[in-house]
């Protein structure tokens, strides 16, 4: 029996992509940079913001880690102008709590920018969020998915990933755990094959739960 659903959270939980795009060509602008577009974005993501960044520069660019600062500063003040949750992720977070679940969320995001979009769009559904920091590799290392299971009390047996990418495929792997692939995020089909089960809308993953 399913006790803890661990998330990812952009293009999963959240549509973040325009905030991340303005933040990413205004940190580009500020160096004279050519921007990108909403689709290169999408391909840019999943990975961590200092690789959006370094995929967003021009190559062999010697300016990341100032780009980085300008980016991260400018997205934690506008984080929030575009982004909403997919359509119907609020309603099966409340479904799922309903059932005694408990949620946690594990992004490559940076860890205060995970935490604060998780409160303000979720509350108090979510139990446990985590982003990328100093002491937490990113995925697809498993160990914040592991920081989380801790911190929620759960374990390898009960407890299920789901996520949008090649990356969360991954981690759910190393974590060793079964993985739901959604594909309403920034990755499409094709992307998530080896996930134990692939869905198009949030509905089928209460489905998917009271199977296990």
């Amino acid at each position: 029996m399913i006790k803890t659903i661990i998330f990812d959270l952009d293009g999963t939980l959240l549509n973040t992509l325009e905030d991340l795009k303005e933040a990413t060509n205004f940190a580009l602008s500020e160096f004279g940079y050519p921007k990108r577009s909403l689709e290169e974005i999408r391909c840019f993501v999943g990975n961590g913001v200092r690789k959006l960044i370094e995929r967003a520069v021009p190559e062999n660019c010697d300016n990341v880690d100032k780009c980085l600062c300008i980016f991260k500063e400018n997205y934690s003040e506008n984080m929030c102008n575009h982004t909403v949750p997919y359509n119907g992720i609020l309603k099966i977070l409340s479904d799922i709590k309903a059932e005694g679940l408990k949620i946690g969320v594990v992004s490559n995001k940076f860890d205060s920018a995970v935490k604060e979009l998780c409160k303000k769009y979720f509350g108090e559904l979510i139990d446990a969020a985590i982003g990328q920091a100093d002491d937490v590799p990113k995925k697809p290392a498993p160990d914040g998915v592991f920081k989380v299971m801790k911190e929620l009390g759960a374990d390898k047996n009960s407890t299920v990933y789901a996520g949008d990418s090649d990356v969360d495929i991954e981690t759910a792997k190393n974590a060793g755990l079964p993985c739901i692939g959604v594909t309403w995020g920034f990755r499409d089909r094709k992307n998530l094959e080896g996930a134990d089960f692939i869905i198009d809308h949030p509905c089928d993953i209460i489905k998917i739960i009271r199977s296990m």
